[in-house]
């Protein structure tokens, strides 16, 4: 099991700035790519930056130029820096880990509890 806790949200005008971090607990060993992924009101939850354990950065082209995820495995957590933020950017924030399962090469998703951005114009 993996347990996920996010800090960071918040209210904040168009054009400002949001860090959002998330603390994995737990198998910490078995987790393979950590990312973001946000959900708005009356919308499917959508991918916003992963980072694999090894390889290359993934971002939605939504943010990619405004948005930096990065990782430190020896913390086992993930941030999420968010400038030049656009009301259309509000949603609920979710951090993600994809957890090996044991003796298998197959992964099972976990998700932290979530937390509320709010961008206002």
């Amino acid at each position: 099991q993996v347990q996920l806790v996010e800090s960071g949200g918040g209210l904040v005008q168009a054009g400002g700035s949001l860090r959002l971090s998330c603390a994995a607990s737990g198998s910490t060993s078995r987790i393979g790519a950590m990312g973001w992924y946000r959900q708005a009101p009356g919308k499917q939850r959508e991918l916003v930056a992963t980072s694999p354990s090894g390889g290359t950065t993934n971002y939605a082209d939504s943010v990619k130029g405004r948005f930096t995820i990065s990782r430190d495995n020896a913390k086992n957590t993930v941030c999420l820096q968010m400038n030049s933020l656009k009301p259309e950017d509000t949603a609920v924030y979710f951090c993600n880990a994809r957890v090996r399962q044991i003796g298998t090469f197959r992964f099972n998703d976990y998700w932290g509890q979530g937390t509320q951005v709010t961008v206002s114009s």
